[in-house]
């Protein structure tokens, strides 16, 4: 019979709680370890982190593109906020979806912006009945090709001022829309702003012209979809210069209306013919041709016979003088054009006329090396797109006729594909037109005209009712433009980046900008843009001959 131990403990029970007493002690002292660099790494990560500037993106601010003309971007504190336009980043890192990243919300308007318009097309303008020109999607009736200077399929009487109608067609056809606008890359508002003025230019008072504009506004301000990002996400389209948009004053005798002066509308992105070098909310898109392609094998069929024409005028005109304004060249132009043995004149006037006639313009054109563009009554012209469909090379006379304007669409070096003869050679020295495309070497020449031909694709509106397959257009080439500058906005606005050093006057000059960088300063094309120290001259200018463009525009090939 075994022994008790005193107390009744036996030896194994003591030995088995000596192992208990110690394990519990391991434990603990794990425990308190775990807990204590527990409270380190918090206090390292969370509340030092806290104090640390956020990361920019890039090893410099001009690491990262500026979006070229916006000058809305916000300083931003922390790079962990949740931002509402977080989604819509991320779907973009979505490589198996085709539409990541290119996502367009159309706002769902009331009828009275857009389609109220077209059911009283008869009172769009003050000269010419519109009704036939909103027809077949916003192209026109079509054309014939009776003279045998078109395609016999794809040719319309396309008026210059309908792109309204025709991108918000196109839009319909986009492949990638979307009804959840929290994954938008950008957000459309479908009103035809262009037509909406044009209705009131003339014998309306302000309050007329401006209706309009101001209900659209305080419509989109009230929608969910502005919040995201104050409507800098947002883009319309207006088929007129800009100069339509921008009326100075109060005054009743002011031209057009003030829908690019609004608060809000400086937040929006406005595509427009002709855009302003001074402001920083519109981007110029091409003005629309007679040539509307349905499907790739139109626009190849149309450059190879653009290649193989054979062409007898050096160069060639089609246009009216302005005697009325002292600063322009058409006088001394059509002179030359005149006096030349190489040189073509299309003379335009009041009443019938050559320059009325799509296939007696696109007829001279392409039989024309060399297209001549001055100014009309404003910076652009119709006729630089026409030329360059016919194979043309246009020469240019002002920076703001094409280099400054469509720089989402035409090359960065101009010299590629049109030749620039400043306003004051002609002037002021009366250079020969002549003899300075003459110093063009041929194969100069032959290079310069295919880059001319493979830069029409981008530069025509496909037809809305169908689909190209693998080009891209003008209206792909402006979306496409469009989400880029979104997303480099986002991108901006979470990495801190903000706009500092931005000069709203200096607009035209950071569209030019390369790659990477951020920064302007003079610029060759100073003089041409240069504004009066008392602040007058080019922008009411530019609304005086907003009107006399109006004026003239059934004269002129514009």
């Amino acid at each position: 019979m075994r022994r008790r131990p005193v107390g009744g403990v036996l030896p194994e029970q003591m030995e088995k709680g000596t192992v208990k007493n110690h394990n519990s002690r391991v434990c603990c002292l794990a425990s308190l370890s775990a807990l204590f660099w527990f409270f380190l790494l918090y206090f390292h990560f969370v509340v030092l982190g806290e104090q640390t500037p956020p990361r920019k993106i890039g090893n410099d601010i001009g690491d990262v593109k500026r979006p070229p003309k916006d000058s809305n971007v916000r300083q931003v504190q922390s790079p962990q906020k949740n931002y509402p336009f977080i989604k819509a980043m991320r779907t973009a890192e979505n490589k198996s979806d085709p539409c990541g990243g290119r996502y367009i919300y159309v706002h769902d308007l009331p009828s009275r912006f857009n389609e109220d318009m077209l059911k009283e097309c008869k009172s769009l303008s003050l000269w010419t009945n519109m009704c036939k020109f909103t027809t077949n999607a916003g192209l026109g009736p079509p054309l014939e090709n009776v003279e045998g200077v078109f395609s016999d399929t794809g040719w319309y009487a396309t008026n210059q001022f309908v792109v309204d109608v025709i991108f918000s067609n196109r839009m319909k056809q986009y492949d990638c829309l979307t009804n959840d606008s929290s994954i938008a890359a950008a957000i459309f508002v479908p009103f035809y702003a262009g037509f909406d003025i044009a209705r009131y230019l003339w014998g309306y008072n302000i309050s007329m012209r401006d209706a309009a504009s101001l209900d659209l506004v305080d419509w989109l301000m009230k929608r969910p979809e502005w919040g995201i990002m104050n409507g800098r996400d947002h883009f319309l389209v207006a088929g007129r210069i800009t100069w339509d948009f921008r009326r100075l004053t109060e005054e009743e005798s002011d031209w057009g209306n003030k829908l690019l002066f609004l608060p809000a509308a400086k937040n929006m992105s406005m595509l427009v013919v002709e855009s302003s070098p001074w402001n920083a909310n519109d981007f110029g898109i091409p003005y629309p041709t007679y040539f509307h392609p349905a499907k790739d094998a139109d626009v190849f069929i149309w450059q190879d016979r653009m290649r193989q024409l054979e062409r007898k005028w050096l160069f060639s005109f089609a246009g009216a003088p302005r005697p009325d304004n002292p600063k322009s060249i058409r006088g001394q132009i059509i002179e030359q054009c005149k006096r030349s043995k190489v040189g073509k004149l299309l003379e335009c006037d009041f009443g019938e006329s050559k320059c009325h006639s799509p296939s007696s313009i696109m007829q001279m054109f392409q039989s024309s090396l060399f297209c001549l563009q001055p100014q009309g009554d404003s910076y652009t012209r119709r006729s630089a797109f026409d030329s360059i469909l016919a194979g043309c090379i246009p020469v240019f006379f002002h920076p703001g006729s094409a280099y400054t304007q469509y720089t989402w669409h035409l090359p960065k070096n101009y010299t590629k594909y049109s030749v620039f003869i400043p306003e004051d050679d002609i002037r002021k020295r009366n250079i020969s037109i002549e003899e300075r495309l003459r110093q063009i070497p041929p194969e100069q020449v032959k290079i310069m005209r295919e880059e001319v031909i493979s830069l029409i694709p981008r530069l025509v509106y496909a037809d809305p009712r169908s689909k190209l397959e693998t080009l891209k257009d003008a209206f792909d080439v402006a979306v496409q433009a469009i989400i880029d500058k979104v997303t480099n906005l986002r991108k901006d606005i979470i990495a801190g980046h903000t706009n500092d050093n931005f000069i709203e006057e200096n607009s035209w000059k950071y569209a030019l900008l390369e790659e990477g960088q951020r920064d302007v300063g003079p610029h060759e094309w100073d003089p041409f843009f240069s504004k009066p120290k008392d602040g007058s001259g080019d922008s009411s200018d530019s609304s005086e001959a907003a009107k006399k463009s109006w004026k003239n525009e059934q004269r002129d090939h514009s």
